[in-house]
């Protein structure tokens, strides 16, 4: 009778609520300022994204890959502010990512290519180009593949990495387009 007396003593159980109840509160807290600030931060990378011309696809994509990165830190630094341990949860995270990513190979380095492809700009749409074995003119670049119109108007999608992965011919614009272009490194007067 003395241990149940002890066991449920109001002052121990007072003392362990509150202190639960303190870290549920900061958790909380944890959860509702990093949502915020992992919005604010991924909102950020977006807008200096769209002020550099980045592809409206491809700034979509890192605002929600930023987003998710931080809320799964977020969710782990309030789990462990509750006292879970959270090792195990990370060991989980990193093999689901790493069997992920091994899964979707081929579709991360066409969207490693398309990245590329975008970024550095190696043709944009309108242009006539011959890549990956296919000639026409770029009607879209995706994050996964380019999409070309050929001579005879059929439409050919071209993953990203097989025009990467191989020489891409640009082909130079109608003599009259170029005419009306300035010489590379030539300044007005």
């Amino acid at each position: 009778m003395d241990n149940l007396s002890q066991w449920f003593d109001l002052g121990v159980l007072r003392a362990k609520g509150i202190s639960l109840g303190g870290s549920i509160l900061a958790a909380a807290l944890i959860l509702l300022l990093g949502r915020i600030a992992a919005r604010i931060a991924a909102s950020t990378l977006s807008r200096v994204l769209q002020r550099s011309h980045t592809d409206a696809t491809l700034v979509k994509f890192l605002y929600n890959l930023v987003y998710a990165l931080l809320m799964v830190f977020i969710v782990v630094a309030a789990l462990e502010k509750v006292g879970v341990n959270t090792t195990s949860f990370i060991g989980v995270v990193a093999a689901a990512g790493l069997a992920i990513g091994l899964a979707l190979q081929g579709s991360l380095s066409n969207f490693a290519a398309g990245v590329m492809i975008i970024l550095l700009r190696y043709f944009g749409v309108g242009d006539r180009i011959e890549a990956a074995g296919q000639t026409g003119r770029v009607i879209d670049i995706q994050i996964f593949s380019t999409v070309l119109v050929n001579d005879e108007g059929t439409r050919v999608i071209v993953p990203n990495n097989a025009i990467t992965s191989a020489t891409i011919k640009v082909f130079a614009a109608p003599a009259e387009e170029l005419a009306e272009q300035p010489a590379a490194g030539a300044h007005a007067a």
